[in-house]
């Protein structure tokens, strides 16, 4: 007797969902993006394109990678204007992702990296329990700290909709964080001005209320949804809660430096091996 058509329905989801993560891993691993993979798990099906994240992300544990934090994408209006989506999601960040200011970035780990500019945040205290509420969300926060985000696609061209960058780990890259670091009595996120440069030409600026009208809001977003799939934000982690401005393309060997008020500055430098 054939199993019943939901049990169908939930094996043909695996196994989709996995097809797709083989690909995104094996565009990593090569360096050759790959196809779109929405054909797959289709364009906005929310559930399905974190299915295939969390297949990525248990298999960069399973290799030997930590997590470390999170990201959120997609905050900015001007992003999800040049990317053509409506609504924020969220990334998985890894140890190994992570690069001080004075060590170059190598443009071999990446395949067609953008930058952009943000407000970083560190956790003192874990958002499980609670209503996580703004209040609470800001009382969690132990400090912050301007940062480089480096958005990368496994996805050729940047073809992406939704369920694409969704289950590409939000189109995570690598990130650079500032050596300042601001605690919340001292400077408002919301209030913040970015101006970010390549090589010293201006290409990007933005403010605070460009990030879902506060980088505040996008991080008790990020607490909420985090918690409803299952992995709540911890003490220590790093959240980098959204762009501030337009990203910009990485096209060679480059440095980029954004400047933040209040938080100082943040520098990557790209290089070619």
């Amino acid at each position: 007797m054939p199993p019943p058509p939901s049990l169908d329905r939930r094996s043909a989801d695996a196994d989709t969902a996995a097809i797709a993560a083989d690909m995104l891993g094996a565009a990593a691993r090569s360096g050759t993006p790959c196809a779109p993979v929405r054909d797959l798990i289709g364009a906005d099906d929310v559930a399905a394109a974190y299915a295939v994240q969390e297949l990525l992300t248990a298999g960069r544990i399973a290799a030997g990678a930590q997590v470390v934090g999170r990201k959120i994408g997609l905050t900015s209006p001007a992003v999800q204007r040049q990317l053509g989506v409506d609504q924020p999601d969220f990334g998985v960040l890894f140890d190994d992702m992570h690069y001080g200011q004075d060590t170059p970035v190598p443009l071999s780990r990446l395949l067609q990296p953008k930058v952009e500019a943000e407000v970083a945040f560190v956790l003192a205290q874990d958002l499980v329990d609670g209503s996580l509420d703004d209040e609470q969300v800001r009382s969690a926060v132990g400090y912050a700290v301007a940062a480089l985000e480096i958005v990368d696609s496994r996805i050729a061209g940047w073809d992406i909709t939704f369920g694409d960058t969704v289950a590409d780990n939000a189109s995570s890259g690598l990130f650079v964080l500032g050596s300042e670091r601001r605690t919340l009595d001292t400077f408002d996120p919301v209030s913040v001005r970015m101006r970010m440069a390549i090589d010293g030409v201006h290409v990007s600026a933005g403010t605070g209320a460009a990030c879902l009208g506060d980088p505040l809001h996008a991080l008790a977003w990020l607490a909420r949804t985090t918690r409803e799939f299952g992995r709540p934000l911890r003490a220590g982690q790093i959240v980098l809660s959204g762009a501030l401005g337009p990203m910009a393309p990485i096209q060679g060997p480059a440095t980029v430096t954004a400047d933040i008020t209040g938080l100082g500055s943040v520098t990557a430098n790209f290089v070619q091996e």
